[in-house]
């Protein structure tokens, strides 16, 4: 048995982010590995230009989730009219500006955002190997007292409860997502994400997943094995 220690994402708003196309920032149903690392990084105090630090943390990372409450999907339909002496902020620390002649600034600059709204998620997680710092125990410390206020995808999407959900004991991420304490009332099923080689479920489907981030570069490359199948559970009674 492993030790593994759980997350509780909720918030009236979250993003899961995926891949971006032009300006459409379209979202997962399940938190990437590198959103979950960004989040553990953000609660230790960690700054980007530690990248080698974020890509240790990301390589010792073995998460799985499971939706607790299922929401909708909300779009934020930002506008933002930008003149010619007008930068916008860029993560990369390099202003942004608008490219193109004079006519270009009398359109607006506009972008489209997706949201999970009123979504519960539970994420079970462990490091490998585990006794190298950080340590399961410091990351639980970070998050209930984190360097600096945390969100869940972007900066708007502040939780709304507790991060530090407890701890639970498996032999497996899809063991410990079975056997974790349930929400009440909880559904008869919820569907779960696991990497391969923590589990199999009958009806599962394998899949391949691109969602390291190289935290150097800061684009996103290579691809993990990972299942997506449903937990069954008995109904409650009354």
């Amino acid at each position: 048995m492993a030790r593994h220690l759980l997350l509780r994402l909720e918030a009236p708003l979250m993003a899961f982010g995926g891949e971006t196309i032009d300006n459409f920032g379209v979202i997962r149903d399940f938190p990437a590995l590198s959103m979950i690392t960004g989040l553990l990084a953000n609660a230790l105090g960690w700054r980007r230009e530690d990248t080698a630090r974020h890509d240790r943390l990301q390589e010792r990372l073995v998460m799985g989730a499971r939706i607790e409450r299922q929401g909708i999907r909300l779009q934020d339909n930002q506008n933002a009219r930008l003149g010619a002496k007008d930068v916008g902020w860029t993560t990369w620390g390099v202003p942004e500006e608008r490219a193109g002649g004079a006519g270009t600034y009398e359109s607006p600059h506009r972008r489209f955002r997706d949201y999970h709204a009123s979504q519960s998620l539970l994420v079970a997680m462990r490091l490998e190997p585990s006794d190298e710092p950080p340590t399961l125990d410091g990351l639980a410390a970070a998050l209930d007292h984190p360097a600096r206020p945390l969100f869940i995808g972007r900066k708007p999407c502040l939780p709304s409860c507790r991060v530090f959900a407890g701890w639970q004991d498996g032999a497996s991420i899809l063991e410990t997502l079975q056997s974790a304490t349930l929400p009440v009332p909880h559904p008869t099923s919820m569907r779960a994400q696991w990497p391969d080689g923590e589990g199999t479920l009958p009806g599962d489907r394998l899949i391949e997943l691109c969602d390291e981030r190289n935290w150097t570069s800061g684009v996103h490359g290579g691809w993990r094995p990972i299942r997506e199948g449903r937990l069954r559970f008995e109904r409650q009674p009354g």
